[in-house]
């Protein structure tokens, strides 16, 4: 049979022909992907006509398409199902796609045809593209001289090898640091479901009878909020916070160091002081100084709500024997204060949260009283894995929109955390429309139970969806600016706006029904919600600064500078930051920090909060101007979700706000105000 990959999809929208894809197919259509690229790289300097957009920058967006499709498809299943064949494939393909790029990015002869392209008479996208390139062969060492290049390559390699083995290191600690309970009441507080959920677990892993508590990305788990076994809540921490730190062949301390090292000295061939001054360079922020501005405005009143809220904790645990609050208990007497300061029991919602009700009638419903959409399941279409789905997406006049694919529960061969990301771009250059993911992590039940959702899990559902929504709308010309290929400091703007549409009264209405009676979820209940919506927001915002800061900390080392105690770095830069509450462990910890050491966010993990500036103030627009119709949804699809970078990202803000972004809605949502 012909390698599925050397041809275009025939399946709809281009979706890749799963079940004829087997993992043998990637190594030879990487190399025919690669081959296929740089001739047509050579073609374009063979031209004997002046370089013209035509000719030359038109030209680099349609190439490379064989290694397009190839590349989508295989890093879906890096992320979401690395089985250990495509983990060895992802190892020696690695180095390959960075040689292959650098091949491509500190070509002299490419980079002099580019800078010979005039940009008169172009449309403004066409100019953006130019300039954008241009950047990129900047940015990527086009000038650098030929030691320096020499140089340059070597830390793209090596710095491709280590970031996979990061993430393979962290996925298979993930997994063996799992904890495994042997007795029931060892999980007493959880619900009958979440039991049922932990038995299927261990009985998959081989232990059957035994109660498996899978570990989530970040640092905090749900089920601490649960458990009322305070040994249980440690051992469950501990796991969490010693993923990469232990003593064993998994350990990614060493990785970090030697990547944050690398990434200096890469910085500093480029005229940069540190690899955040280099990446923030390239980011809607305008300077490092402002980010760190922002954070440093925001950390005081964090840690003294934080400080305010372990008072309240405190109480709680002495009425439960507790002289010394430690940081495993802070979920649990979290969701007791929450209990008894509004009523508010998070875990007695999940009953209300059924998955397909909230894709269904929840996810899906406000989507199309917002833009029109309509979501038709398409069984005859499948995916890399037995529980992807794919519905098609359509406008609402009837016209197709492109593909969406849900993956939802948690696996062995699946990286922690949720995401989405896209099989095929849109572009009307390539005559393609979107096909796009969203990733979950939840727990799934023993057959034949319903899949019942945590009030963060369905946060999770719609902010994803809003990363999706950024991908189908996408209407431009050029693959490079589609969808959600934005400045990672804007990329979670549209998805966090899309958050608010959970509780928003018509949406919640319809799909926050009780999974056995059918009865809704209280009115009242809702109310209390929204009363308690800034309860825990200083333990949530000095974890995400701890994070943040603690990510920016790792990528200002000076080149030559080096970490010779990952464990003792990371506590001096919390110290020095003034987030190093022992209450309240940073969300992600060096061991486990994948956004940044495996995930593209290195020195932008300040993006989410950055984002929460434009997301905040645009919550408060929709507010303003009536909520959920397709007035207001037409007019942030057509003005910003439809841009993705075709322009300016913060102009196509600007037109559809009308003004400048203000911080105080963020800061009043946050409780900082």
């Amino acid at each position: 049979m012909s390698n599925p990959f050397l041809s275009t999809s025939t399946l709809p929208y281009q979706l890749p022909p799963w079940k004829e894809i087997t993992p043998d197919d990637f190594l030879p259509a990487f190399k025919a992907g690669f081959e296929e690229q740089l001739a047509e790289i050579d073609a374009i300097l063979a031209n004997p006509q002046a370089p013209d957009f035509t000719n030359t920058v038109a030209a680099m967006e349609l190439a490379g398409q064989t290694l397009a499709r190839t590349a989508s498809a295989f890093f879906t299943l890096t992320a979401a199902d690395a089985t250990d064949q495509v983990q060895a494939i992802q190892q020696e393909v690695g180095p390959q796609l960075a040689a292959h790029e650098d091949s491509i990015y500190l070509n002299k002869a490419l980079w002099a045809r580019l800078e010979a392209v005039s940009p008169e008479g172009l449309d403004a996208e066409s100019a953006r593209l130019l300039d954008e390139y241009r950047r990129s062969f900047i940015r990527a060492g086009a000038r650098l001289d030929d030691d320096g290049q020499a140089r340059m390559r070597e830390l793209n390699s090596r710095l491709s090898v280590l970031g996979t083995d990061y993430a393979q290191k962290l996925l298979r600690d993930t997994n063996d640091s799992a904890l495994l309970l042997a007795d029931a009441a060892e999980l007493d507080g959880l619900s009958a479901d979440d039991v049922a959920s932990a038995a299927a677990a261990a009985a998959e892993a081989g232990a059957e009878g035994s109660y498996l508590l899978s570990l989530v990305l970040p640092t905090s788990q749900p089920a601490l909020a649960s458990l009322t076994n305070r040994e249980t809540r440690r051992r469950l921490l501990e796991a969490s916070l010693n993923r990469g730190f232990r003593d064993n062949d998994d350990n990614t301390l060493a990785l970090a160091s030697e990547m944050a090292a690398l990434r200096a000295e890469r910085a500093a061939l480029l005229g940069f002081a540190n690899l955040a001054e280099f990446a923030t360079d390239n980011q809607t922020a305008p300077s490092l100084d402002a980010i760190h501005s922002m954070l440093d405005q925001l950390g005081p009143p964090a840690v003294r709500n934080a400080r305010a809220e372990a008072e309240l904790l405190r109480e709680a645990a002495r009425r439960d024997g507790i002289d010394e609050l430690a940081a495993w208990d802070w979920s649990y007497y979290s969701e007791q204060v929450r209990r008894e300061k509004f009523s508010v029991d998070r875990s007695a919602l999940r009953p209300y949260f059924e998955l397909e009700r909230v894709l269904n009638d929840g996810v899906f419903y406000a989507a199309n009283r917002l833009y029109g959409l309509t979501f038709t399941e398409r069984p005859d279409l499948t995916g890399y894995h037995p529980d992807v789905r794919v519905w098609e997406v359509k406008n609402d006049d009837g016209s197709a929109l492109g593909l969406f694919l849900g993956d939802y529960y948690t696996r062995d061969t699946k990286a922690g955390g949720a995401w989405m990301n896209s099989l095929v771009h849109q572009s009307a250059l390539l005559g393609t429309q979107a096909v796009v993911i969203n990733n979950l992590n939840i727990p799934k039940p023993p057959a034949g139970e319903p899949t019942l959702l945590s009030f963060d899990e369905v946060v999770t559902a719609f902010h994803e969806f809003g990363h999706a929504l950024h991908g189908l709308f996408s209407d431009v010309t050029y693959p490079q600016f589609s969808g959600t290929a934005v400045p990672r400091d804007f990329v979670e703007y549209p998805s966090q706006v899309n958050e608010m549409w959970m509780l928003w009264p018509e949406v919640v209405a319809n799909f926050a029904r009780h999974h056995v009676t059918g009865e809704p979820l209280p009115q009242e209940t809702i109310d209390r919600i929204e009363a308690a919506s800034t309860w825990g927001e200083g333990f949530g915002t000095t974890e995400y600064l701890g994070a943040a800061l603690l990510d920016l900390a790792w990528h200002e080392l000076a080149p030559g500078e080096t970490v010779a105690d990952p464990q003792q770095f990371e506590a001096d830069a919390l110290s020095r930051a003034g987030v190093a509450l022992d209450l309240v462990p940073p969300r992600y910890r060096s061991g486990y920090f994948k956004h940044i050491f495996a995930g593209g966010y290195a020195a932008s993990y300040y993006a989410y909060i950055w984002s929460e500036v434009l997301d905040a103030d645009t919550v408060e627009w929709f507010k303003e101007n009536g909520g959920l119709t397709r007035e207001n949804g037409d007019r942030f699809r057509r003005e910003l979700l439809a841009r993705g970078n075709s322009i300016d990202p913060l102009q196509a803000f600007r037109n559809f706000r009308g003004r400048e972004a203000a911080i105080e809605p963020l800061l009043h949502r946050r409780g900082l105000a």
